[in-house]
């Protein structure tokens, strides 16, 4: 059994992604071809957005967002502490300081109930300007954006959907509204990395916006702040550009995304079956729809829990088994053990499950 089984789901597109990176070898226009457009209109189509201006990765996504919201040194941005590296390292590189929050114990979400008191404390100790949230959809689920969004607009800050695991989750309202992860927030992002539940054969990312001004200057930014033409640059910006070819492949799996989403979803329904008397399953709440980039359950004995599934030839992986707080590059900022006790109970007790849309679930 694979993690995630990038072979099933290229043997199962082979013919059409094939054909497709033809079309791009014959045309020869591998920087900003034109099924970078192409990707870019389906993808404001599927999320249902005005804008999306591609990138290179998950992380210069994130970098353009900084970037257009003019965060800078003395800003505070909250993000929380149970996540990847990136969504930290982004604050940090743009001269900012991240605040981080703990996480709310159903969901593995930013908890928006801390959100409030970090943001608060922050105003308190007013030694930084409270400037921007990135929420992120950890595992797939959507975080609780209504109660964020709430917060935001309660302490006039932007907020920042991180969707590199969301892409294709959901959340409805009371009146069935969809709203699809890379919706939320002022801008958003995501990552086409191979094993996301959206993903390419190399690196890729993506901007999210409706904000018209937003959307040009993100289209500056990512081509060296290029003006009328790539020998006007009126400002400071980045070389992240999609390659036509990842592009390419990114349309045809695109096109299946929503039968993989559906069988994502199968396959999570299966284990929740199964193991929910044995774990700590992952929680869904109602009008939510997740993508599942990663199973993750809450065990209480993870070593051995993984060393069982080993034995019957079932991968495991660990996310994250380091919060921001306890990370080396942020140990100046003064967090100590104990500052965010959900995120680290779950740092420690966590562990995901193979996921994919081409998952055969066979699992005790």
């Amino acid at each position: 059994m694979q993690f995630i089984d990038l072979a099933a789901q290229y043997k199962h597109l082979k013919t059409k992604i094939n054909q497709r990176i033809q079309t791009v070898l014959d045309h020869g226009h591998y920087i900003m071809g034109p099924e970078v457009q192409e990707l870019e209109q389906e993808l404001a189509k599927y999320v249902g957005v005005k804008h999306v201006i591609t990138c290179a990765n998950g992380t210069d996504a994130l970098t353009l967002a900084m970037m257009v919201l003019d965060i800078k040194p003395g800003d505070a941005v909250f993000c929380p502490t149970f996540t990847f590296f990136a969504t930290a390292e982004v604050i940090a590189f743009e001269g900012a300081t991240p605040v981080f929050v703990d996480s709310d114990e159903a969901t593995f979400n930013i908890c928006h109930v801390d959100l409030e008191k970090r943001i608060q404390a922050t105003i308190a100790e007013g030694k930084l300007t409270p400037k921007a949230i990135i929420a992120v959809d950890l595992f797939g689920l959507p975080a609780n954006y209504p109660e964020i969004q709430k917060i935001a607009d309660k302490y006039g800050l932007k907020l920042v959907e991180d969707a590199a695991q969301g892409f294709g989750g959901s959340i409805s309202d009371d009146q069935g509204n969809v709203k699809r992860a890379g919706s939320f927030g002022d801008i958003a992002t995501t990552s086409f990395f191979p094993a996301k539940p959206l993903g390419c054969y190399g690196d890729g990312g993506a901007v999210f916006t409706n904000n018209d001004e937003y959307a040009e200057l993100l289209k500056s930014y990512r081509v060296h702040g290029k003006g009328k033409d790539k020998y006007d640059n009126i400002r400071i910006g980045m070389n992240s550009r999609l390659d036509t070819i990842q592009a390419a492949i990114l349309l045809e799996k695109l096109a299946e995304f929503p039968l993989e989403l559906i069988n994502r979803n199968k396959a999570a329904d299966n284990y929740q079956q199964t193991l929910s008397c044995k774990h700590k399953t992952p929680q869904v709440p109602i009008g939510y729809v997740s993508s599942w980039a990663q199973y993750t359950l809450v065990s209480t004995n993870r070593d051995a829990d993984m060393i069982e599934y080993k034995a019957q030839g079932i991968p495991t992986m660990i996310y994250y088994g380091t919060c921001m707080h306890q990370q080396t590059a942020f140990s100046g900022l003064g967090y100590k053990v104990g500052d965010f006790p959900v995120a680290e109970k779950l740092s420690a007790s966590v562990f995901s499950l193979p996921m994919h849309g081409y998952l055969e679930v066979s699992i005790k």
